[in-house]
C-alpha cells in the first residue's frame, strides 16, 4: 500500500489527518464495545434468572395440568380451555441501549382472575384453577425469556460488529497508514538530503567557477602591469 502513495507534502498531511481520525475512532468504539460487554453481562445474568425460572414454571405448569387431568379428566381440563374468551395480547416497543435497540414486549391479559377465564366456578374444581395459574405464570416467563433472549441476541451481534470494526482499525488500517506515513516520511528525507547535496555542489561550483574567475581577472591584469612596464 505504501508504494501506491505518491510521496508529497500534500498526502502526508492527508495520512496524518487520516491516521488522527481513525486514533479517535478506534478509541471510541474500543469505549462502545466495553460498555456493550458491560450491558450484556447484566442481561446474561438476568437470562440465567429467567431461564431459571421458565424451566421452573414448565415443571409447576406440567404438574398442574396432570393433576388437573387426573382428577378431572381431560374432558373437563379441554372444557375450561375452550371457555376462554379474552385471549394474551402482547405489543413490542424498542428502547436504545448504547446505540442498539432491542425489544421491549408488553403483555396484557395474560394474568387473569377466576372470573375472567371464562368457565364457570362452580362447575370447575381447584385443580383447574391452579393449573390455569401455572400456565399462566409459564406464560409470563414466555414473554418475558423472549424480550431478554432477542435483547441479548442483539447486543451480541453489536458486539462482534463492533469488535470487527476495531480489529480493522487496530490491525488493518492503522498499520498500513503508518506505513505509508514511514514511506513518505523516509522519501520526503531522500528528496530533501538529495536537494541539498544539489545545492551544494552548485554553490561549489559557482565558487570554483568565481575563483576561476578572479585568478583569470589577476592573469589579466598582470599581463596589462607587464605590457606597460615593457
Amino acid at each position: 500500500m505504501a508504494q501506491d502513495v505518491k510521496p508529497t507534502r500534500k498526502n502526508l498531511m492527508e495520512i496524518e489527518d487520516r491516521i488522527e481520525l481513525s486514533e479517535r475512532g478506534h478509541d471510541t468504539l474500543e469505549k462502545k464495545r466495553d460498555g456493550l460487554i458491560m450491558e450484556f453481562m447484566e442481561i446474561l445474568d438476568q437470562a440465567q434468572d429467567v431461564r431459571s425460572d421458565l424451566e421452573a414454571n414448565y415443571e409447576d405448569a406440567q404438574r398442574a395440568i396432570d393433576m388437573a387431568r387426573a382428577m378431572e379428566g381431560d374432558v373437563a381440563v379441554r372444557g375450561a380451555a375452550a371457555a376462554l374468551k379474552e385471549h394474551p395480547e402482547t405489543t413490542t416497543q424498542s428502547k436504545n441501549i448504547m446505540g442498539v435497540v432491542v425489544p421491549q414486549i408488553d403483555s396484557t391479559k395474560v394474568k387473569k382472575n377466576l372470573d375472567e377465564r371464562g368457565y364457570g366456578v362452580l362447575g370447575t374444581s381447584a385443580r383447574i384453577d391452579e393449573a390455569a395459574d401455572a400456565y399462566e405464570e409459564l406464560l409470563a416467563s414466555v414473554i418475558l425469556a423472549a424480550e431478554v433472549e432477542t435483547a441479548m441476541k442483539k447486543m451480541l451481534d453489536e458486539i462482534e460488529t463492533t469488535k470487527r470494526r476495531v480489529n480493522a482499525l487496530e490491525f488493518k488500517l492503522l498499520p498500513d497508514l503508518r506505513e505509508s506515513q514511514d514511506y513518505i516520511e523516509q522519501k520526503l528525507e531522500e528528496q530533501e538530503r538529495e536537494e541539498i547535496f544539489r545545492l551544494k555542489k552548485i554553490k561549489a561550483k559557482k565558487e570554483e567557477e568565481a575563483k576561476a574567475e578572479k585568478q583569470a581577472e589577476a592573469e589579466q591584469a598582470e599581463r596589462v602591469a607587464l605590457e606597460a612596464s615593457d
